[in-house]
């Protein structure tokens, strides 16, 4: 019984050791080698492609931020946002030159 155990445990090692070496020279090869990099290039182009993703995100939420603290502070919307009186708001550059403008009451 024991020797039958030994010849089961022989024989898996030996399938185990033959499909590793075999999958080995594959990838030696250069077809193995060109599908190795293809996929290494793959991994690049989708970690540069969430990338770019993760700073648009980022710059379009600090835009809102800065646009938001614009209006706080100086009571002029600058996005296309509706007035109270309906109408469209000003763009941000009238909207800052307004805010820097002299003002005839001061």
């Amino acid at each position: 019984m024991k020797r039958m155990f030994w010849l089961g445990v022989g024989i898996a090692a030996g399938v185990a050791l033959s499909r590793k070496a075999s999958n080995t020279a594959r990838q030696a090869t250069p077809a193995g080698l060109a599908s190795n990099l293809g996929d290494a290039m793959r991994e690049l182009a989708n970690a540069a492609g969430a990338f770019g993703a993760e700073v648009r995100a980022g710059m379009t939420e600090r835009e809102q931020e800065l646009h938001d603290t614009v209006t706080q502070r100086t009571g002029v919307p600058t996005r296309h946002e509706e007035t109270p009186r309906g109408r469209h708001a000003y763009s941000a550059d009238r909207a800052v030159r307004q805010a820097r403008a002299p003002r005839a009451d001061g």
